[in-house]
């Protein structure tokens, strides 16, 4: 695995085990909302994710791009489909997505390497 996709997924278990441990009923409901919202529904698990790295570049949310970048590669998502969810995400964000595109692109391009 790639230092980038590594550190990135290192960090992210790191402080999540960080929050949760704190036992905020909040942020625990939360996160399972999320978790839930992912699952498998009139929607299949791969469209959602398609829709959250959308939405993520969108919100210009690198941490949550990232994370949409790694549940896609588990699902077997090809580079063609990729190049078009990111020009989704640009026509509907504008411009400003740009710079967000180009670190998705490292991203995948370090995901696709392993």
């Amino acid at each position: 695995m790639s230092t980038l996709v590594q550190e990135f997924n290192d960090y992210r278990t790191k402080m999540n085990e960080v929050i949760l441990s704190k036992d905020n009923l909040v942020i625990k409901r939360l996160w399972n909302l999320d978790t839930n919202t992912y699952a498998e529904g009139a929607l299949d698990v791969k469209t959602k994710e398609m829709l959250g790295l959308v939405a993520s570049m969108v919100l210009r949310c690198d941490d949550c791009i990232k994370y949409h970048l790694g549940k896609c590669h588990e699902l077997a998502i090809n580079t063609e489909q990729m190049y078009e969810i990111f020009a989704v995400a640009n026509i509907v964000g504008g411009t400003i997505v740009i710079p967000h595109t180009r670190r998705a692109a490292e991203y995948w391009e370090e995901l696709q390497n392993n």
